[in-house]
């Protein structure tokens, strides 16, 4: 179906998602990119009928599946006030996040090898603050693919696009990492190396489900 005037917000970034992603990286990737980032940042809280609150649930976090292709899969996270997704990577994959409603402050780290054991170098590039009004976080398979998500000052929402979706049979499974850094009075400038360690999924963590509210998506 060709695109049109009449397709909502979310479609128009579903469709653009499906052609940006559809096969290997060629020479039209980087501006097939762009005009998703460009569709992303048009999206709105109202444009998926979301009123900012937390989770319904007890869950700190929840999840709203909107579509999943082999290529990619699309959702929105719901974060109560004060909740944190850990550091965690997307081995090989693209992903994009949209802030709809409330702060989030990401941290963006990049994999460095050797790996020694469970232990890994990265390289944290940055941490900002990031709410409706900012431009889509990117992430690449090598650049910002590791990142911590916290909700500042009360609940968040963001619209997720991950490319391709995660998948443990293919490689594509999600780890959680802890930083290790001596605390201090002032965090050290960025960017700066560090080392992480891996770690289970935190029992304090975890993501329920929720139905989503907005416009179908057909693909």
């Amino acid at each position: 179906a060709a695109p049109d005037n009449m397709a909502s917000a979310i479609q128009r970034v579903a469709w653009q998602a499906g052609v940006t992603f559809r096969g290997p990286a060629g020479p039209a990737f980087g501006e097939n990119l762009h005009r998703l980032q460009q569709l992303l940042d048009e999206v709105r809280a109202e444009d998926l009928r979301l009123a900012p609150r937390g989770p319904a649930a007890a869950a700190p976090v929840s999840y709203m599946h909107i579509c999943e292709t082999e290529s990619f899969s699309m959702g929105v996270f719901l974060l109560r006030g004060g909740a944190c997704i850990p550091l965690h990577d997307h081995p090989g994959m693209n992903g994009m996040l949209k802030v709809l409603y409330g702060t989030l402050r990401i941290a963006c780290m990049d994999a460095l090898p050797p790996a020694a054991g469970p232990r890994r170098r990265a390289l944290f590039r940055s941490r900002q603050l990031y709410t409706p009004a900012s431009p889509p976080c990117l992430l690449a398979p090598h650049t910002d693919n590791l990142h911590q998500i916290d909700a500042v000052d009360g609940p968040a929402a963001f619209l997720d696009i991950l490319a391709p979706p995660y998948d443990p049979q293919r490689g594509r499974d999600c780890h959680y990492y802890r930083l290790l850094e001596p605390p201090g009075p002032e965090p050290p400038a960025l960017p700066r190396e560090v080392w992480l360690d891996e770690t289970p999924q935190a029992a304090d963590f975890w993501c329920g489900g929720e139905p989503y509210p907005g416009p179908r998506v057909r693909l």
